[in-house]
């Protein structure tokens, strides 16, 4: 059975975690294989948005024990390994923060347990839509460990730093709805997959163009001072207007038609 399972139905590409019988905990071929995809999607011009779930009706119980296990007789390869994120993510981080590196917008739809690697993964999406059943955790603590896949550049923009350190400190399990109120996910759902779809198909009929500059505008203001941010607005907004799908945008709407956008 493949760790990893990759769709494309019309614009919409369908990642999903592929180990049911471990609560898609993440492997070796799931690490190396969600960067993979990422690129994969990144060349396809007719992919609009992607979700990324879980197979069984979990979307994931984080990174897998025997993995974690298989790191220590190589303790010193392993630190060298994330000491290199200086130079960009690291392999820890990769198949988190591909995702933002996508111009078209991420859906993690999740359902069951996101603990841990897994809880990551989902906050490198944009939008977050669960089930009220699934359970969450940032659970490193447990390990006596700190979340170190992303995480500093998701978290920030969803949550209080006091909120944050306490979920970092303790490895709680919380419900969805407190997930919700934290800021942590989007959309609450008893069908998480029917609203994603309806999301990415919303998504779709809008310019690629305007939606990868929106993604660029919040992922890269959010953080900057207010002057960067007017900067970044002006040139991100140069660089749509009087383009064909910005055009296509205006005519269709003026038709009160579907847009063709390339």
């Amino acid at each position: 059975m493949d760790d990893l399972l990759y769709e494309v139905d019309g614009g919409v590409a369908h990642v999903t975690l592929n180990r049911p019988e471990k609560k898609n905990a993440l492997s070796r071929e799931i690490f190396d294989g969600l960067p993979d995809l990422a690129g994969r999607i990144a060349a396809d011009r007719t992919i609009r948005a992607v979700i990324l779930t879980g197979a069984g009706g979990d979307f994931s119980a984080g990174i897998d024990l025997g993995l974690l296990q298989s790191f220590l007789p190589k303790m010193d390869e392993t630190r060298a390994e994330m000491r290199a994120a200086k130079d960009g993510p690291n392999w820890f981080q990769r198949p988190v923060t591909c995702w933002s590196g996508l111009s078209v917008p991420v859906i993690a739809v999740i359902d069951g347990v996101c603990l841990g690697g897994g809880m990551q993964l989902a906050l490198g999406a944009d939008f977050r839509i669960a089930s009220p059943a699934a359970r969450f955790s940032i659970m490193e603590a447990k390990w006596g460990l700190i979340p170190d896949m992303g995480i500093t550049q998701s978290l920030p923009k969803l949550m209080r730093a006091d909120q944050a350190k306490r979920l970092m400190m303790t490895a709680d399990v919380f419900h969805a709805d407190q997930a919700q109120a934290w800021g942590l996910i989007t959309q609450l759902s008893d069908d998480p997959m029917a609203a994603a779809l309806e999301l990415a198909r919303s998504l779709e009929s809008r310019s690629p163009d305007a939606v990868a500059a929106a993604k660029a505008l919040v992922d890269q203001c959010w953080s900057m001072p207010p002057g960067e941010g007017l900067v970044l607005e002006g040139a991100l907004q140069a660089g749509l207007i009087g383009t064909p799908n910005q055009m296509e945008a205006v005519m269709a709407g003026m038709a009160k038609r579907p847009a063709n956008f390339k």
